[in-house]
């Protein structure tokens, strides 16, 4: 009996160490979304259109390095040319259900500007600052 017992504190032990573990890698990771704009949009400076795939880098931002990088995607072949790299603004907001890009029009330029996205099932909002 007292070998279950011990047995089984040292089983719940581990399970909470590796759940502490998993929970310390979340905050490191990458996360990232494939989007399409079928119409031309400014990304800070970069006139973007077409797909591409977004990711941010927890650890990156971290150490105070662009955490945001938005590489040209081509279906069938992956991530490409590097187009556009920032340091975002994170902002706690609801969860949302699907990934969101946030978008206005610029007066001076004429074109929609993205202004922050936002992962599904994500709380953290993320501002794309101008240059």
């Amino acid at each position: 009996m007292r070998r279950m017992l011990v047995g089984a504190v040292l089983m719940v032990s581990l399970l909470a160490v590796a759940g502490m573990a998993s929970n310390g890698a979340r905050a490191s990771s990458r996360q990232w979304a494939i989007v399409t704009f079928p119409d031309p949009v400014m990304v800070q400076r970069n006139l973007l259109m077409g797909s591409y795939l977004v990711v941010h880098d927890d650890a990156r931002m971290a150490r105070g390095e662009p955490c945001t990088s938005i590489y040209r995607f081509v279906p069938g072949h992956g991530p490409q040319a590097l187009e556009v790299e920032f340091m975002c603004k994170p902002e706690q907001r609801i969860v949302c259900d699907k990934t969101t890009l946030s978008v206005r029009r610029n007066a001076a330029t004429g074109f929609n500007e993205v202004v922050s996205y936002q992962f599904a099932g994500d709380s953290e909002v993320h501002r794309i600052p101008k240059r």
